[in-house]
């Protein structure tokens, strides 16, 4: 077995010897403890029959349990000094492939088909960088890759808003979005101590399994999800005054929003954040004749 990438001193001997430093920019926040890449990869549910598609692999501490426990990783980087770092540290194994690209703007769909033919479980496990968790995980979802879904660390207050129940101060438009598409749960939280250098947040692993279907049908996904973010523009104003003011000449169609939520069976006094994710599709779909033109 070799030696764990993930330790505080063999991170450090390996940053030492290549005189790297980390980029606040790219939100580089390394694993220096094994036992919390043990638990991700257990809550990934990897086997040897699993595919992996990392992102920001680091210096690859979890790219090597990934490697242990998965048929073959891909991982996307998007630092051009890592590159030779990740050569040298996952050189003892062969299932690895590193691409060096921003995952936002490659075609994870094509890299899909031409690295993992014989692969029928997809997973993508991370430790994303804070500051683009969101984009990064709606991009993998909206592009319905063949996932089965994404088990990753992030910003824990991030992880408490996708995971958010209706009527609490975290439920939002990204909670529906993402919930629209998967089942989300927070499977652990995460010490700062175990990061280098540590980050001022807290973090947390969340785990998303694709659904089969959305849990609601609506004739039309992308007005559904400007329907949910119009509702939580002004979290303090209630869904009528969000709707008026956000759509496409809500001013002029309120009376048409209006007999939208009385069809819908929506109070119009409510606040958006009140709102199941099948109340935002009955109204979605009873508001959608009145704007699909504009």
């Amino acid at each position: 077995m070799h030696k764990d990438i993930a330790t505080p001193l063999r991170t450090k001997e390996i940053l030492g010897k290549y005189g790297f430093s980390f980029k606040k920019s790219l939100g580089q926040n390394f694993l220096i403890d094994p036992n919390i890449l043990r638990n991700i990869t257990e809550h990934a549910g990897l086997t040897k029959e699993t595919a992996a598609i990392e992102i920001g692999p680091g210096i690859g501490a979890l790219t090597e349990h990934l490697a242990r426990t998965s048929g073959k990783v891909v991982a996307f980087e998007i630092d051009q000094r890592l590159i030779p770092i990740l050569d040298d540290t996952l050189s003892p194994y062969d299932n690895v492939k590193i691409i060096n690209e921003d995952v936002l703007e490659a075609d994870v769909q094509s890299i899909i088909q031409k690295e993992f033919e014989g692969f029928d479980d997809i997973m993508v496990v991370a430790n994303l960088p804070y500051y683009v968790t969101t984009p990064i995980i709606l991009k993998l979802l909206m592009e319905r890759l063949p996932i089965r879904g994404i088990c990753v660390m992030l910003q824990k207050e991030v992880g408490d808003r996708i995971s958010a129940k209706p009527g609490t101060k975290e439920y939002g438009s990204l909670s529906i979005a993402i919930q629209y598409y998967t089942e989300a749960e927070m499977v652990m939280t995460v010490p700062k101590t175990v990061f280098m250098p540590q980050p001022n947040v807290d973090s947390a692993v969340i785990r998303l399994t694709k659904r089969e279907k959305p849990p609601v049908d609506v004739k039309d996904e992308d007005f559904f999800f400007t329907v949910t973010r119009s509702s939580f523009a002004q979290r303090r104003k209630t869904i009528l005054n969000n709707l008026t003011s956000q759509l496409p000449q809500g001013k002029e169609k309120k009376e048409s929003i209006l007999e939208a939520l009385s069809e819908a069976g929506v109070d119009p006094t409510r606040r958006g954040e009140t709102l199941s994710i099948q109340e935002f599709g009955a109204l979605s779909d009873a508001l959608y004749p009145h704007f699909k033109e504009s």
